[in-house]
């Protein structure tokens, strides 16, 4: 792990080296979670893969200001400048969706696919159960494995209720799961964004994956995206909003599969 200093935030990031003769892939973890919580679909890879810490999370400093979601893509696209990445796919799970999706829209030149996974529109999207939500509100989960186990299956659905152990694990790997200032400036990024106006602007060719039993991102927010997005397709997969870690033998080929199409040129 390593650290860089970007637009005045240190920010921890990992670059695992893979196959040179595919695109690299970026992936953007979920709301509080440090990089170690994507592990699961970094061995599913033969692929260069980059990952980082948001300021606040995992071994990245909160700033002394919260950073917004077009700051935060600003500050990700300076970090693969600084890496010499010149073109990559972005992969964003749940909270990291959002930024993904400011990536593609942002930053065109640099992304040429994207994968939304367990991720919706933000503020304007359609919400979980509020009881979910509300449990959400706690960044206890990841800084407490027992804790995040016990609450798998309630607020994640899908397989994490019968894989509270690998929650356990995957969640106790990190780090360090942050500051509390951090996960709040997260939550008030959120709280602040949304791509509905844009979506038919990101042109690059979308995979929106989305499960059909996910308490926190219902499935019809998959389907906004992806009626949205000009170049998107939808994959709905039996499960909940941590698949793609809990399951990731069988979720991460229907990605590598869709990034591994013959390569348009960038828009």
């Amino acid at each position: 792990m390593e650290l860089m200093t970007v637009a005045g935030r240190q920010i921890r990031y990992d670059v695992r080296l893979g196959d040179a003769r595919r695109t690299p892939l970026v992936l953007c973890c979920g709301i509080g979670a440090g990089l170690e919580v994507l592990q699961p679909v970094v061995d599913e890879l033969d692929r260069t893969v980059i990952r980082f810490d948001v300021p606040g999370v995992g071994g990245s400093p909160a700033g002394l200001l919260p950073d917004g979601i077009p700051r935060l893509a600003c500050i990700v696209a300076r970090m693969l400048a600084e890496l010499g990445f010149r073109e990559v796919d972005v992969l964003g799970l749940s909270w990291g969706g959002a930024l993904a999706q400011q990536l593609a829209f942002q930053h065109r030149r640099l992304v040429r696919r994207l994968v939304l996974v367990s991720t919706g529109t933000g503020v304007l999207m359609v919400p979980g159960r509020p009881s979910t939500l509300f449990k959400m509100i706690t960044p206890r989960r990841f800084g407490d494995p027992s804790y995040a186990a016990g609450m798998a299956g309630y607020l994640y659905g899908g397989s994490a209720r019968r894989h509270s152990e690998e929650i356990r694990r995957v969640f106790g790997q990190q780090v360090r799961a942050g500051s509390l200032r951090g996960y709040l400036y997260q939550l008030a990024a959120g709280a602040c964004w949304t791509s509905l106006p844009f979506l038919p602007l990101i042109r690059q060719p979308t995979l929106v994956l989305t499960g059909d039993d996910d308490p926190i991102i219902p499935v019809v927010n998959g389907r906004i995206l992806a009626g949205l997005i000009p170049n998107a397709e939808l994959h709905i997969y039996g499960g909940g909003h941590v698949e793609l870690v809990t399951e990731a033998p069988a979720l991460v080929p229907v990605v590598t599969d869709f990034l591994d199409r013959s390569e348009a040129p960038n828009l």
